[in-house]
């Protein structure tokens, strides 16, 4: 009896090896680990980051109304202090066209700079305003566009003295909402279980059902043609774009993954970055075909929420815990931060 429960134990022991295993990671490494770990002296989780028409002069915002400057091309950050009620303020958005820049965030907080951030008025919201501004994109001078929490979005063309609605009702609540360069929207609803776009012309947004069982965390456009879509369990898509409607093969760059993915970027027109929960970073070099992890960022401690990049050689990666990455080719090897 006793022979028979040690043999039923050493099964079950292999049965949980080789289903540990078969969740083990099996995607390749990317050869050379291109981020650089910049330290900012914060825990506060980034939330965004933009350069003024100096690549040099830049801005990152975030949580506990984090406000960091670099004026060295993102080597190196200060913080910069604002006279602010005691309200607790999260910075969600930072934008410059020019010279002149923008900030939102919540609760219905707005900023705006004519000279590179030298200096900052704050521009009254109304508290009517259908949920919290989340995104803000510079227009031009005087101009902007900024995109609410619960889908709503504004324009102004008098720097932020008027503000005239693009959509005449809101979508409601979403995870996340995304801007593409000629002016389209995607927005993820908050439980990730449809999405909706919107164009401009267009008097409302189109609701559209997710195309699998597992729920959408992220979405943005490829270009006017194409859209991507992050989905949980690590599964990541691209619509065809000759069928807006229809959505190619799912891919699942590391199988069995624990971890969501969170955002994705182009570096070029074939080389695609994901970010993910727990350090986890991902490089495909063909367009989204085949895919390699960067392992030099693994034993970094936080969620990689947002991947810029502003050119081909410049690029940022931002998350939690103070964390900011920066795009750096000759980097051949990420230094790890000291533990907490």
């Amino acid at each position: 009896m006793r022979s028979s429960v040690k043999i039923g134990q050493r099964i079950f022991a292999v049965l949980i090896t080789v289903l540990m295993c078969f969740g083990c990671s099996q995607v390749s490494s990317v050869t050379n680990n291109p981020w650089e770990i910049i330290s900012l002296g914060t825990d506060a989780k980034l939330l965004d980051i933009a350069f003024t028409e100096n690549p040099q002069h830049g801005y990152i915002v975030g949580s506990n109304a984090t406000f960091l400057e670099t004026k060295n091309g993102g080597e190196t950050w200060q913080p910069i202090k604002l006279e602010l009620d005691e309200q607790k303020y999260r910075f969600n958005s930072v934008s410059f066209s020019g010279k002149e820049g923008w900030i939102v965030g919540e609760p219905f907080f707005l900023l705006h700079s004519t000279d590179e951030g030298s200096s900052w008025s704050r521009i009254p919201l109304n508290e009517k305003l259908p949920g919290n501004p989340v995104n803000i994109v510079a227009l031009g001078k005087n101009s902007a566009e900024m995109a609410t929490d619960v889908g709503a979005i504004y324009r102004t063309q008098d720097a932020g003295q008027n503000w005239k609605a693009q959509v005449e009702e809101a979508v409601g609540v979403i995870r996340n909402i995304e801007r593409s360069e000629d002016g389209k929207y995607v927005a993820v609803s908050a439980k990730g279980n449809f999405y909706s776009t919107w164009e401009p012309g267009q008097s409302a947004w189109v609701p559209h059902n997710r195309n699998s069982s597992r729920r959408v965390e992220n979405m943005g456009f490829v270009n006017e043609k194409q859209m991507w879509m992050l989905a949980r369990g690590g599964q990541i898509q691209f619509s065809d774009p000759a069928k807006s409607e229809e959505w190619q093969k799912a891919q699942y760059p590391e199988f069995a993954t624990s971890w969501g993915l969170l955002d994705l970027a182009y570096r070029t027109p074939d080389e695609i970055w994901v970010g993910g929960g727990s350090g986890s970073l991902l490089r495909s070099v063909d367009g989204g075909k085949t895919w390699e992890k960067d392992r030099g960022v693994e034993g970094v401690p936080a969620n990689f929420y947002k991947i810029v990049f502003f050119s081909q050689e410049k690029g940022f990666i931002v998350g939690d815990q103070g964390i900011l990455l920066k795009y750096h080719p000759s980097v051949t090897g990420a230094s790890q931060p000291e533990p907490a």
